[in-house]
């Protein structure tokens, strides 16, 4: 089976059990100095980490009107009380306001 990272790491690791080299994944902290560094180039002044993207995430496709039980499976939760949280953050809209998919 081949695996793909969508982010992978830069060298090989040696596997010492078969004696093979793999990639795998990078760190999560090597995904966090990136942001760290890309945020302070942009001179972002807010504090902004990885958890701001999943948080986005969340909000657009709220604001795209998609279920808050699609939104709890594509985010892994696995109470819908912890995807209710990003509610707070989209109005709510009346029957009138909503938009039919095909007026996309």
């Amino acid at each position: 089976m081949i695996w793909q990272w969508f982010f992978p790491a830069f060298k090989p690791t040696l596997v010492p059990s078969s004696n093979e080299k793999r990639r795998y994944h990078l760190h999560e902290s090597h995904v966090q100095k990136a942001i760290h560094t890309a945020v302070g180039r942009a001179q972002i002044l807010k504090r902004i980490s990885s958890h701001t993207f999943r948080h986005s995430f969340a909000t657009h496709l709220l604001r795209a009107n998609y279920d808050i039980r699609t939104i709890q499976t594509l985010l892994g939760h696995s109470d819908v009380r912890t995807t209710m949280i990003y509610t707070h953050c989209v109005p709510s809209r009346t029957l009138k306001e909503l938009k039919s998919p095909l007026d996309f």
